[in-house]
């Protein structure tokens, strides 16, 4: 079995396709959603109406959730790396990390500009959560991040749903559809106005309402974790165990999966509280999408692994430079969409807009493999790499 890490750049080869493959299902989850502008043509024929709803259909249910959950995993395990390597060479990597997580929130705040339902902005945030927990032990880290995976504060919900059950407490104080004047009118500074000022808060205030927070900071410590107990790279010393331990994740996590895909909306249907049923809505959800996503991590790596990525490493290069393709998805997809641009929201169902999500993902592919036969990282990536170690020769 092959080494999977690069020997020029120590980067695990199968966690840079995994993280693409997560970048590819955001893309095309984002085109059919025309980058959370929920704007369709109306009387298409009743055949394309059909094929929209099962395309639409088809790509919620295997990326909606998960590749987002991906994406927060493998934040985690970056962060691991980046502070072992700094251990080994006895530095603390604790406040040029703090300072990456201040330059994140920038991108993240550029790419709000364009698109009020991007992630960087929360996860710049939510990073920090892993300072306080980087030098417990592994046990510890375990707790806390099952903790946080149960999702808390959504149990509290249930419990004051079942002391006051006529309480109807408002969640939503900001709404991504407020800023929908801004989306589909023509002024390009009015629609990064309205992205800025409203859309951040609601993009935060729905994450928080609806198991995020927990979920995202519970990913960001099981994929250090995972990074801690060497199971997302693959050598001869180690092969059994990272090997079974996968195999173990998909035989327990399937089975789950498959029981709440099929009894969480049964259980929804026989829960007359509006509140209740929304809050049980967000945890069942939560645990539906983390075991699926699971079975994903899995069963792509474990696919990697044992054909030596000949078909999934063609997603590497994309992988890498997954901070380029995230904000020039929501530049360019938003001028594709938006009133200020092309205003393809008036003409685009999900087939056609899906038709553009491959082509946008073939043509970012195709530059990403020109990108590195040049370059050791993406052309965003090398700007954070610079600013986080400025002063340092690094």
């Amino acid at each position: 079995m092959e080494n999977n890490t690069s020997n020029s750049s120590n980067r695990v080869l199968a966690i840079d396709a995994l993280r693409g493959f997560a970048v590819m299902g955001i893309i095309l989850l984002h085109n059919i959603e025309h980058f959370n502008f929920y704007s369709f043509p109306t009387g298409a024929p009743d055949w394309l109406q059909s094929l929209d709803t099962h395309l639409w259909d088809m790509l919620f249910f295997i990326f909606s959730g998960k590749a987002y959950a991906i994406f927060a995993l493998l934040f985690g395990f970056t962060f691991y790396l980046q502070n072992h390597n700094c251990e080994r060479r006895g530095e603390d990597f604790r406040n040029r990390y703090m300072w990456r997580l201040v330059l994140l929130l920038g991108f993240g705040l550029i790419n709000s500009s364009f698109f009020p339902g991007e992630i960087l902005v929360l996860y710049a945030l939510l990073g920090f959560v892993l300072v306080p927990v980087r030098k417990l032990s592994n046990k510890t880290v375990f707790w806390i991040m099952l903790i946080f995976m149960l999702q808390p504060l959504d149990w509290l919900k249930v419990a004051y749903a079942a002391i006051f059950p006529e309480a109807r407490p408002e969640q939503m104080i900001w709404s991504l559809g407020d800023v929908y004047p801004g989306l589909r009118g023509s002024s390009f500074t009015e629609m990064v106005r309205q992205n800025l000022e409203t859309g951040v808060m609601a993009s935060l205030n729905w994450a928080w309402c609806y198991g995020r927070v927990f979920q995202t900071a519970a990913l960001f410590m099981l994929g250090m974790l995972l990074g801690r107990l060497g199971l997302f790279k693959l050598d001869e010393n180690n092969r059994e165990k990272v090997l079974g331990f996968w195999q173990r994740v998909c035989f327990y996590c399937l089975p789950i999966a498959v029981i709440l895909f099929f009894t969480k909306d049964f259980i929804f249907g026989r829960i007359s509280n509006p509140f209740l049923k929304e809050t049980m809505e967000t945890i069942l959800n939560s645990y539906y999408n983390l075991a699926f996503m699971l079975v994903i991590v899995s069963a792509f790596l474990l696919l990697y692994w044992v054909n030596k990525g000949k078909v999934q490493k063609i997603l590497v290069p994309y992988g890498k430079m997954s901070l380029t393709d995230y904000i020039t998805q929501s530049i360019i997809g938003s001028f594709i969409y938006y009133g200020y641009g092309l205003e393809m929201h008036l003409y685009c169902g999900t087939t056609v807009s899906l038709l553009i999500g491959v082509v946008f993902f073939l043509l970012q592919l195709a530059f990403a493999h020109w990108w590195f036969l040049n370059f050791k990282r993406g052309p965003l990536e090398t700007i954070w790499h610079r600013l986080t170690w400025m002063g340092k020769k690094h």
